[in-house]
């Protein structure tokens, strides 16, 4: 098992994860000026938490939906789940990023017999396709709010200027990545050692990655579509609801953009993503003028669902995934003929 799956290492990070909750329980309960935020927290309406709690299931098993279609459609259904909501578990209290849940997958698919190039270049379309509907979110809604098919944005300056960078990142990952395509490692020779050897591997996997998650999105675009915008959409929903619970509802724009910006706190590699994607969520309602009290307390509402429900569900499937590859030696065995190239897309050469 990777280094940074060990008990030890996880072990530790899950005291890491107590204390940080403790220690923000403690200010919201005795912190002073934040009486209004201990009033919405306490009137909360238990009926809109128990709907986020249910669609924070939806949006784990849209995990599982994308997962299976993009490393091995032939994958049996429990098998995918088990390492998909164990990778969300993984996710949850390591937050790295995803890169923690990445890790637990690829230990899981090379034990289970899939190869190691395989493993190498599907994770980068997952990680591409997963990205893709935050990304192309929020160009889209800066195109509707630009087209006045939405109304009442609070910050135009910050809508448009994510919307242009969303738009750039896309062009750039999507005209440059698969042109790397660079030739395999193990093809090149043999004195090509260290730091050379692994830029080759990056390079390699990058490449034929995204590549991979291009010709997916032309051959399996239902089941891709479906789980890398329930991911995102279930999990937007989730928000909206911890909103609803608190008798405010910010409109169908804020809410999508405030979220979608807001999720880049995310990228603070702190236990559980507490404190970054709530920072990074609250300062995105902030500047769109959003009622902050509410605000700060929806989004506690939402990450408390966001954080235990799939830790939980992910931590009791990992105890199943570790039995399931005792038990079965090859469990993705089944999956090695697509280790094989597949399909390449199909690029216009460049110009000169």
């Amino acid at each position: 098992m990777p280094e940074e799956l060990s008990p030890r290492r996880v072990g530790r990070r899950l005291v890491e994860l107590g204390v940080v909750v403790a220690l923000i329980a403690v200010f919201v309960l005795t912190g002073p000026g934040l009486g209004n935020l201990r009033r919405d927290l306490a009137d909360a309406q238990s009926g809109w938490v128990l709907a986020g709690v249910a669609l924070e299931v939806l949006s784990a098993l849209s995990y599982v939906v994308i997962f299976r279609a993009v490393f091995c459609r032939q994958m049996r259904w429990r098998l995918s789940y088990q390492i998909g909501m164990a990778e969300q578990a993984a996710n949850s209290v390591l937050s790295v990023s995803g890169t923690g849940g990445l890790a637990l997958g690829a230990w899981a698919l090379r034990k289970g017999g899939m190869s190691t190039e395989h493993i190498a270049r599907r994770s980068v379309a997952f990680f591409f396709l997963t990205s893709l509907p935050n990304v192309v979110g929020v160009i889209v809604f800066a195109v509707l709010f630009m087209l006045g098919i939405l109304h009442h944005d609070r910050d135009p300056a910050l809508t448009y200027a994510f919307g242009a960078l969303a738009t750039v990142a896309t062009v750039l990952v999507v005209a440059v990545l698969p042109r790397l395509r660079g030739e395999k490692p193990e093809h090149q020779p043999r004195e090509r050692r260290g730091l050379r050897l692994a830029w080759g591997w990056l390079r390699y996997s990058l490449g034929q990655g995204v590549r991979d998650a291009l010709m997916l999105l032309r051959h399996r675009p239902i089941l891709v579509l479906a789980g890398s915008i329930g991911i995102v959409g279930f999990d937007i929903a989730v928000l909206g609801v911890a909103f609803k619970a608190l008798g405010y509802s910010p409109s169908v724009g804020v809410l999508a953009l405030g979220y979608l910006i807001g999720q880049l706190g995310g990228n603070i590699p702190i236990p559980g993503g507490i404190g970054g994607i709530d920072g990074g969520l609250i300062g995105a309602f902030a500047l769109y003028h959003q009622p902050l009290a509410v605000s700060t307390a929806a989004v506690l509402i939402y990450h408390a669902i966001a954080l235990w429900v799939p830790a939980l569900l992910g931590s009791v499937a990992f105890v199943q995934l570790r039995r399931t590859l005792q038990r079965e030696e090859q469990a993705a065995a089944l999956c090695a003929p697509l280790a094989e190239p597949i399909e390449a897309v199909h690029l216009p050469a460049p110009a000169g």
